[in-house]
């Protein structure tokens, strides 16, 4: 029996000793592989434009220290409202503007895609959607709009109205262009220009009313405030000729204002 003990004994002691060395090494193993599961999630960019500019803080009114050429890798850390924080394959670390990176490429050579669903998302988007109410020549006017951006400055847009009034009712469908001044600010100013098609429907209330649809052509300015994340407010006024089929043309006015969305 003692010899059995002595065996067993030493036996423990040897396992105690192997574990104490294998121990940390398993957990150092384990790090090492955390670490690199960490890095594989990380979103990997490459710079397209021919330069990168990469600032000290996520605003504009912190210096820009590096700057990262063009087909250079970035590992995206995380976000802040509209920068990214980023790492170069040296190490070195900065933040980036999210519109800055809008071109940027993916590993597999896509070009990544940017959800701007905030300020700087109100001046760089592709569409927008909205809907107004207002006020058209005495008549109840109720409006829905598309957009389309060309650039953050020029946008193509279509749009669809009922009025109802005591002299009047009908609709229109039209398509105009809109030419927006400075996209940056939260309160921003735009010109429009466009023309359609103007009905008048028949009444049983107005027997001197006859149904006609004509050509129509507006000329308007109108504003544009950010409210938040993808929502704005807009409002605008139009001056509009109707060209009827009579000797005289028609000119009507007519203002609105609405909540709209970009995406």
């Amino acid at each position: 029996m003692p010899v059995i003990v002595e065996i067993l004994s030493r036996a423990s002691r040897a396992l105690l000793a192997v574990l104490c060395i294998v121990g940390p090494v398993a957990t150092a193993a384990d790090t090492g592989t955390e670490a690199a599961r960490d890095s594989e999630r990380r979103l990997q960019l490459f710079v397209a434009a021919p330069y990168l500019e990469l600032r000290t803080g996520p605003g504009r009114g912190y210096p820009v220290t590096q700057v990262v050429a063009r087909g250079e890798s970035l590992d995206v850390l995380f976000r802040r409202t509209d920068y990214f924080k980023v790492r170069t394959p040296r190490g070195i670390e900065g933040w980036a503007a999210a519109r800055d990176l809008q071109h940027a490429l993916l590993a597999d050579g896509s070009e990544f895609r940017l959800d701007l669903g905030d300020r700087a998302g109100f001046q760089t988007h592709d569409w927008e959607l909205g809907a107004f109410a207002g006020d058209f020549d005495g008549a109840n006017l109720v409006s829905f709009y598309g957009a389309r951006s060309i650039n953050d400055n020029l946008k193509l847009e279509l749009s669809g109205s009922q009025y109802l009034g005591e002299q009047r009712s009908g609709w229109m469908v039209e398509a105009g262009v809109s030419h927006i001044f400075a996209p940056e600010w939260r309160l921003s100013p735009f010109i429009t220009l466009g023309g359609g098609l103007f009905r008048v429907d028949k009444d049983a209330q107005r027997p001197n009313m006859v149904d006609r649809t004509d050509q129509s052509a507006y000329a308007g300015i109108g504003v544009r405030f950010y409210l938040t994340r993808r929502f704005f407010l807009r409002g605008e006024f139009k001056e509009r000729i109707v060209f009827t089929s009579r000797n005289d043309n028609e000119e009507l006015k007519e203002w609105k204002v609405g909540l709209a969305f970009f995406f």
